[in-house]
């Protein structure tokens, strides 16, 4: 299995670690840690020596209850730290932004993907990922951030995020976008309940779509608070665990904070389905 990019085409025959970047003052796990453009590319650099396959940028937290962030701010978060990475090698980026404008200057700036939460869904977002040779990642959500986590109700989690994605799959090819630049991802912890993770995790299989990698982020997520009770910067062996789950599940993409142990954990999954 492969994806396309803007940079050429990424090797998922065996699953890879993206890893996470946030260059924001309020996300959940690592925010204000990475606003200078040189920590930010320090980091990078960092989890790429760990493993990471992908480098995934983003310059708005979408934690439940977080406040939307203007264009020229997301900008200015992102474009000089995309800039910095591209400069100094050959590092997939990725871009986690739902917005058009921020999507094209990023792509121009060397980024090679679109990791959107919402979808390619706000306007003009589509055409600006058709346009170019950017690998997307289409995400569910119900709801926005700010709410999403206010009793979110499906009558069957995994068939309603499976439509969805179908769904958005086949506008994002109708707009012009090359079925192999196209992963997806079902969204835990965007509008859904402990228990919908879980079922979304437990029947993973069935989301494989017409041969469309699967992306998960379970990276210290809350749910991890649920079944655990720890905070954020204590999260790493249930994010482990649930990596190698998803792994397990068919999962291709995994995107994670902590990139050497998922690494690791994803070798060891990986060596359980292939035959020697």
């Amino acid at each position: 299995m492969q994806l396309y990019h803007a940079r050429g085409t990424l090797d998922l025959s065996r699953p890879v670690v993206m890893g996470v970047l946030n260059v924001t003052p309020d996300s959940f796990s690592d925010g204000g840690r990475y606003l200078d453009p040189q920590c930010a590319l320090d980091r990078a650099q960092q989890m790429l020596a760990e493993g990471a396959a992908i480098i995934d940028v983003g310059g708005e937290s979408t934690r439940p209850g977080a406040a939307p962030v203007g264009v020229a701010e997301e900008l200015s978060r992102v474009l000089p730290v995309v800039r910095q990475i591209a400069r100094h090698g050959e590092a997939v980026i990725s871009v986690d932004t739902s917005q058009p404008e921020v999507m094209r200057a990023v792509i121009d700036a060397g980024a090679a993907m679109i990791n959107d939460v919402r979808a390619l869904s706000l306007p003009g977002a589509l055409q600006a990922a058709a346009a170019s040779s950017a690998a997307v990642c289409v995400m569910h959500m119900q709801g926005e951030p700010g709410t999403m986590q206010r009793q979110p109700q499906y009558q069957d989690v995994v068939s309603e995020v499976r439509a969805m994605l179908i769904d958005r799959i086949r506008q994002c090819v109708a707009a012009g976008i090359d079925p192999a630049r196209i992963c997806i991802d079902p969204g835990f912890g965007f509008g859904k309940s402990l228990q919908h993770n879980l079922e979304l995790l437990r029947r993973l299989p069935e989301l494989r779509i017409a041969g469309h990698p699967v992306l998960v982020g379970l990276s210290r997520k809350s749910m991890l608070r649920q079944l655990t009770g720890r905070e954020a910067d204590a999260r790493l062996a249930g994010s482990v665990s649930l990596a190698t789950i998803a792994t397990l599940q068919g999962a291709r993409i995994v995107r994670a904070h902590d990139v050497a142990a998922t690494v690791d954990a994803l070798q060891v999954a990986t060596a359980m389905t292939v035959e020697h």
